[in-house]
Order: C-alpha cells, then structure tokens, then sequence
C-alpha cells in the first residue's frame, strides 16, 4: 500500500460531538454500523452451521469493512463520552443496550466459528492419525515394546487452506 493511499483510509479526526444533534448522529451511525455488522455475522453464523464455509469466507471483506468502521465510530464514540453523559444520558443509555445485544450476537458467532474450527481440525487430526496408523511396522522390539516407526515411516499430511 502507498502512503497516499494509507492517508485516504486514515480516520478522520475525532472531534467531540457538541451539540444534541452531533450527539445523535453519532449514536446513530454506530447504531446503523452495529447493526448492518450483526446482520453479517449473523449470516456468517448461519452459513457456517449450514456447512457452507466457502460462502461464509466470502464475506470476509464487507466484515471486515464494517468492523473498520465499527472501531472509527466507537473511537468517536469514546471522544464524545463527557458530552452525552451530561447532555443525552438516555442515548447513551439506549448506546449501552444496543451494544450489549451486539456483543452478546457476536459471542454466539465466536462460539460456532469456534466449534467448526475444532470439528475440522479433529478430522484433520483423525485423518492424519489414520494414515500414521496404517504406517506402523507390526512387531516389537528386543525389550518387548511396540515398534514405533522412524522418520522415513511418517507420512507427512500436507492440508491446502485455500477453499
């Protein structure tokens, strides 16, 4: 990336909201940010139950698209704390609640990425345990213990994780 085009996706500068309506145009875009975010994940979540891993990867970009943004507007958020504490309490009460429907929706989407990510790997892991099984010399040793095989013995599992 050049360093023109670093400096067109750096964040803008976060100036603190000061008046109610800067106020509430920022509460809702990160409302609108959370929830088109959700709704990603939320299809992720489902596509990756469904076994449909290839459609889920693909919307890799617009997540992470999001979750750029996502961080810009709670980076603004963060700026403008003092302000809505002391003039939109309640939008920010209605903020906090938001968020915590969105933390708890993606705490389910972890939970299945990280249940597939487990399940595939224990095939991966049964498979590799299978053909190294086969691959074992059928005998013991002089001191009456099991053979276990050499380095030449192991066959090496090679796994593609382009899908």
């Amino acid at each position: 990336m050049t360093p023109q085009q670093q400096n067109s996706r750096a964040p803008a500068s976060h100036a603190p909201a000061s008046t109610p309506v800067e106020a509430r145009q920022l509460a809702e875009g990160l409302m609108k940010i959370m929830s088109t975010l959700l709704g990603i994940v939320e299809r992720e979540t489902e596509l990756v139950r469904a076994g449909n891993v290839r459609e889920a990867m693909a919307l890799d970009a617009e997540k992470g698209e999001m979750s750029r943004q996502y961080v810009d507007a709670i980076s603004k958020l963060t700026h403008s704390r003092d302000y809505l504490k002391q003039s939109t309490p309640e939008l920010l009460t209605a903020l906090h609640r938001h968020h915590d429907t969105f933390r708890a929706m993606l705490q389910v989407n972890l939970t299945v990425l990280a249940t597939a990510h487990a399940v595939s790997e224990g095939i991966i892991r049964g498979v590799n345990g299978e053909m190294q099984r086969k691959n074992l010399p059928n005998g013991y040793t002089a001191a009456g213990q099991r053979a276990m095989p050499g380095p030449r013995h192991v066959t090496p599992l090679t796994v593609s994780r382009s899908l």
